[in-house]
């Protein structure tokens, strides 16, 4: 190998830097033990690479959602919401939150299953995707009271990307005006 590569190049080059965006990642479990569980997961966010902070909602409880719709007699989720502060690019994000799902047993078999731990990244700042693979923001958020009014109560002043306010779309959720 050359020399000059090993030593690396001294000029003044400025390395470029992506700059940090606040991601929004819902959190749930309704198998196994919830609690630790989702306290295991915050951790792991917290050591994924170039993401700074990691601010979360404390945890709500909720009834199963099925295709169907609500589903009381499946085991009851645990939910909470994390505003993840990073400098990653969304779809890498995203390939983070499933090693987290895994690690903790996530089991990808059967679609709206119940388990173990659930992390769907919401929204990524304002970017907009309907990419299949990264859809941004996520496209049941506007429906889910159990993603809103956590969200709302670590960021009071939070908006999802063509959507607007939290606030206001929890209200219309909720039926209020």
């Amino acid at each position: 190998m050359s020399r000059r590569l090993a030593e690396g190049y001294a000029g003044d080059v400025v390395p470029a830097t992506r700059a940090s965006v606040d991601a929004v990642v819902a959190l749930g479990a309704n198998l196994g033990d919830r609690a630790a569980t989702m306290k295991a997961a915050i951790e792991d966010l917290a050591r994924v690479p170039l993401v700074g902070a990691v601010r979360v909602s404390e945890p709500i409880e909720s009834v199963a959602l099925k295709p169907d719709g609500p589903d009381a007699s499946a085991p009851a989720y645990l939910n909470a919401v994390a505003i993840v502060t990073t400098r990653l690019a969304p779809s890498v994000l995203l390939g983070y939150l499933h090693a987290i799902e895994e690690r903790h047993g996530r089991d990808r078999r059967e679609h709206w299953g119940d388990r173990t731990l659930d992390l769907d990244l919401i929204a990524y700042g304002d970017v907009r995707s309907d990419d299949p693979r990264l859809l941004l923001p996520h496209p049941r958020a506007v429906e889910r009271d159990f993603v809103l009014a956590p969200w709302l109560s670590v960021d009071p002043e939070a908006t999802l990307p063509g959507v607007g306010r939290v606030d206001a779309a929890l209200a219309r959720l909720r039926g209020e005006r």
